[in-house]
């Protein structure tokens, strides 16, 4: 007697049927993100099945975000030296990386934003690498944005390390439109990627940054060694936490970190995890970061924005090198999709 060949879906055990049929139901039509345990079913997927859950993570994005991709530019304002032991970062004090601390002065600082704003870029980020900041820094940013604003019709973001309540308020009223703070992975594998300071003091900065109601951009950084289920953990926690935007970095191992030697983001799993993420996250700005040139290359970077991005840093990083503007939009043209223009970002 002859068996009959069991289809492809017969074949897939329960769990892996019915994940994408869970996010589809819960996520596309409810706009209710996965918890932990339902990012890493989805996680462990087999890679004959990304490109369903890639599409799917694209129509949550389509429904939920809609087609407008969101176009940032960044620049350290403070560059190197700091103080803290952050083992994926070249900017640490701590470690014998090629990079050496420097300040940016405010006509150059002026300069770059212009041309950020020139790129189609409605958003520009003051970054500078210190634990937090102190009253030279205020008063640097304080120029600097006033100077910004007064030049280039631009929104202003900073990235300045932890934030006390008074920072949190002076920063708002500067006119600061979103801070960036990332919580780089999950709490229970924090302690193996920083140990100067704890995944707890990122939060509590979080909490102060959305309660004063400046905008809050919280992301993290894939590949540092953590489990799969680490990394669904931790797109749960940023669940949670709610942020307007969420950048997503792949490791590039910098020269002279404790984590130079530690290997690339396999393509298809960095797939994975943007899908993932975007269907823990519906309504979240999805951005692409540092990382994603080396892992996914130019047909990979194609397809995480039809799964689930919904937003870019052109031009380069603060110590790496990214693909160029041109490239970059000359993608979403080819994609067509539109980018935000600066009048619906206020």
């Amino acid at each position: 007697m002859t068996e009959t060949p069991q289809s492809p879906e017969a074949e897939r055990s329960p769990l892996e049927t019915d994940i994408v049929e869970v996010a589809r139901a819960q996520v596309l039509e409810q706009g209710r993100g996965l918890d932990a345990a339902q990012a890493l079913a989805c996680l462990t997927l087999p890679d004959e099945r990304l490109p369903e859950l890639l599409a799917l993570a694209h129509e949550v994005r389509m429904k939920w975000c809609g087609p407008e991709v969101e176009v940032e530019g960044i620049i350290s304002l403070k560059t190197g030296g700091c103080p803290e032991d952050c083992h994926f970062c070249s900017q640490s004090g701590q470690f014998s990386s090629p990079v050496r601390a420097a300040w940016l002065d405010i006509p150059s600082l002026v300069q770059a934003a212009v041309e950020t704003a020139q790129t189609g870029a409605t958003e520009f980020c003051i970054v500078a690498a210190v634990r937090g900041p102190d009253r030279r820094l205020m008063d640097q940013v304080r120029e600097g944005v006033k100077a910004i604003r007064e030049a280039v019709d631009i929104n202003v973001a900073c990235s300045l390390g932890m934030l006390t309540q008074a920072q949190v308020d002076e920063l708002a009223e500067m006119g600061v439109h979103r801070y960036n703070h990332n919580l780089e992975t999950a709490r229970s594998h924090f302690s193996h990627v920083v140990t100067t300071h704890t995944w707890q003091e990122r939060w509590d900065t979080c909490l102060m940054v959305r309660d004063a109601g400046m905008e809050l951009c919280c992301g993290g950084i894939v590949g540092m060694g953590e489990t799969l289920e680490q990394r669904a953990e931790f797109a749960a926690q940023l669940g949670e936490l709610a942020p307007d935007e969420v950048p997503l970095n792949f490791l590039n191992p910098r020269p002279g970190t404790p984590f130079s030697d530690y290997p690339l983001v396999a393509g298809t799993e960095a797939l994975k995890t943007i899908a993932t993420f975007r269907l823990a996250l519906p309504r979240t700005i999805l951005r692409y970061a540092g990382g994603r040139e080396l892992t996914l290359g130019d047909l990979g970077t194609r397809d995480g924005m039809l799964g689930g991005i919904n937003a870019i840093i052109v031009g380069n990083y603060l110590t790496t090198l990214g693909r160029s503007p041109e490239d970059d939009l000359g993608l979403l043209a080819d994609l067509k999709m539109p980018i935000k223009a600066l009048s619906q970002t206020l």
